[in-house]
């Protein structure tokens, strides 16, 4: 009888063990759906929240001279975005630089924004200036490209191109902010960009006045300070943005119009 006792115990046991297991393993299948989920809901969440299409113009001062138009547009669609931008020289500079500026972004759209998978700058009748950027998110690498030079760099997460930087700021929540810092590539060269945030702002320019998110470089002697007026009721989009060399010239690019669809 007792050993009888003891092998039921036993049976009783291993029973247990294994029911407990096979819960263990429920439990833990089950965490990882809602898991994966969790994070489908948010990517959703993410997307929806932020405009499938933009479309945009700017016109670009130096100093109080209108020397320029920038004509752009954002597309989305599911987990893809292409970005478009076209400057063209107005006025007496256009008669002694006509050609376009055409610069381009492609790439993904993630939870956490833009990942970029292609940048291009051509400049037309200065060919010579034109560079390209390839971003290998897998391999961590960013391939820049200038002429014939190529150079390859580490890629570190969140790195923006100069177009993308624009349209990243559609994902970012900065209200409660107070510094931001990003990695962006212009073709040739990989920069790391610090930037001071001050809210409740307002700034007008011929489309409007907005209420804005104030966006500065932190000073450093011998460069130059960018300046940035994302309009807060419109999906931080920017409204404003003043470049100041260290010689005190200014240029600023300020916007026209504006088209948003979720």
């Amino acid at each position: 009888m007792a050993e009888m006792s003891h092998w039921l115990c036993r049976v009783l046991r291993l029973s247990s063990d294994k029911t407990t297991s096979h819960s263990t393993r429920l439990i833990k299948n089950f965490s990882q759906v809602a898991g994966y989920i969790l994070c489908l809901l948010s990517s959703c969440q993410a997307f929806a929240a932020t405009p499938s299409s933009v479309q945009a113009t700017y016109d670009v001062y130096m100093g109080s001279l209108k020397i320029g138009r920038i004509e752009e547009t954002y597309t989305r669609d599911q987990d893809r975005y292409t970005l478009s931008s076209t400057t063209h020289a107005i006025g007496l500079l256009a008669v002694f630089k006509p050609g376009k500026i055409l610069i381009s972004s492609s790439g993904l759209v993630g939870p956490k924004g833009l990942l970029p998978l292609r940048f291009s700058d051509q400049r037309e009748g200065e060919e010579s200036r034109n560079r390209r950027a390839e971003f290998d998110w897998d391999a961590g690498q960013l391939t820049q490209i200038q002429q014939k030079e190529r150079t390859v760099v580490p890629l570190p997460g969140g790195t923006q191109d100069r177009l993308s930087a624009m349209y990243q700021f559609m994902f970012m929540s900065l209200e409660k902010s107070e510094v931001l810092n990003f990695n962006m590539t212009n073709g040739s060269k990989l920069n790391i960009y610090n930037y001071l945030l001050t809210p409740d702002q307002n700034v007008t320019v011929p489309l409007g006045t907005f209420k804005a998110l104030y966006v500065a470089s932190v000073p450093e002697t011998g460069a130059s300070r960018t300046e940035i007026w994302l309009a807060v009721d419109y999906s931080n989009f920017p409204c404003k943005i003043v470049i100041t060399d260290p010689d005190g010239g200014k240029m600023a690019q300020v916007l026209t119009t504006l088209s948003i669809s979720q």
